[in-house]
């Protein structure tokens, strides 16, 4: 699920911290024929944080730096394998959840560092909960936003016509390229365009797929939006949609939750916007319910996006409150 920024961010800007440039950036390779871009911005013994960007296949932007005080974090952003300036561009070979945990682990490794605290959103926040559950004890804290665990539900609400029952205008938009007859399994519909030998009817189902997503990020949304840029489009709809083809690869529909007392003791903050359309907040309450140390913030009048005002502020509030209980490294 994107991250998505639009003019509202103009009315947060003097929240966020001051725009900053990485005091260093590198291609990471990581093996199966993947490159990994990584920077770092902030303080360089401040305290570690890595950013986890949504989709699958979204990729990080200098936006996302501002909501840490670069005096106080060692801020690390990464393009997660065949997206943003990762190479290669769009690729789902050796692309799976299990192999983007172990990136995340090499880049701690890579920086020297003991343990961190994550932040993510949307599939960011999924990801964040996977590799936690996989090294509990490199973790020190989370804040999550707009929570999505990867179940059945979760995709069929999205992809299944739930919300669509709020949204039938933009869902028509979004069935547009697909036969009436194959629109019973989006997904599927979806995956036989986007990789399928027609660039140019996959270059439209690109743009139909991440368009449906864009539609629905903002509270304020009017149903009306487009894909983007097609490169940026290219990669999103297609890692997604191989991402939620395969069921993000876990080992089970509700392998999040089933793992949950293997981060029991680390604290959380779950920003949650109220009325967001792309992960309802039940997913949200359900995943907090099942954790001791998890806080779960309800944001009114907020969708999806990290961008909407009062999310924003919930989310620099949340990495406030927890970094001060840390210290740098």
């Amino acid at each position: 699920m994107p991250e998505q920024v639009d003019n509202l961010s103009t009315l947060i800007r003097p929240k966020l911290f001051a725009a900053l440039s990485p005091y260093m950036s590198t291609q990471l390779r990581v093996g199966d024929g993947h490159t990994l871009y990584v920077e770092c911005c902030g303080n360089p013994d401040g305290i570690p944080v890595i950013v986890l960007h949504g989709g699958p296949g979204g990729g990080c932007t200098p936006f996302m730096r501002r909501y840490f005080d670069p005096a106080r974090f060692r801020i690390i952003l990464f393009d997660q394998r065949g997206c943003g300036r990762s190479t290669p561009h769009a690729s789902i070979e050796n692309n799976t959840s299990q192999h983007l945990v172990a990136d995340i682990e090499r880049i701690r490794a890579h920086f020297g560092i003991e343990s961190w605290m994550l932040f993510g959103g949307s599939w960011g926040a999924t990801l964040a909960l996977l590799y936690a559950q996989a090294h509990p004890m490199r973790v020190r804290a989370m804040v999550l936003r707009g929570v999505f665990t990867m179940t059945r539900a979760e995709l069929d609400w999205f992809y299944g016509g739930g919300a669509a029952r709020f949204w039938p205008d933009a869902w028509d938009a979004f069935c547009a390229p697909i036969p009436q007859d194959e629109r019973g399994d989006m997904i599927a519909a979806y995956r036989k365009r986007l990789f399928g030998a027609d660039e140019a009817a996959a270059s439209r189902a690109a743009l139909a797929w991440t368009g449906w997503e864009n539609a629905l990020a903002f509270a304020s949304s009017d149903g009306k939006s487009h894909g983007g840029s097609a490169h940026y489009a290219r990669a999103f709809a297609r890692i997604e949609n191989h991402y939620f083809h395969h069921g993000g690869f876990l080992r089970s529909d509700d392998q999040i939750m089933q793992d949950m007392p293997r981060i029991a003791h680390i604290p959380a903050i779950v920003v949650q916007g109220r009325y967001d359309m792309i992960c309802p907040p039940v997913t949200a309450a359900r995943l907090v319910a099942a954790w001791p140390k998890a806080e779960l913030q309800l944001v009114g009048m907020s969708g999806h996006a990290m961008s909407e005002p009062k999310i924003t502020e919930a989310l620099l509030a949340a990495v406030t409150r927890l970094g001060a209980g840390l210290n740098g490294q």
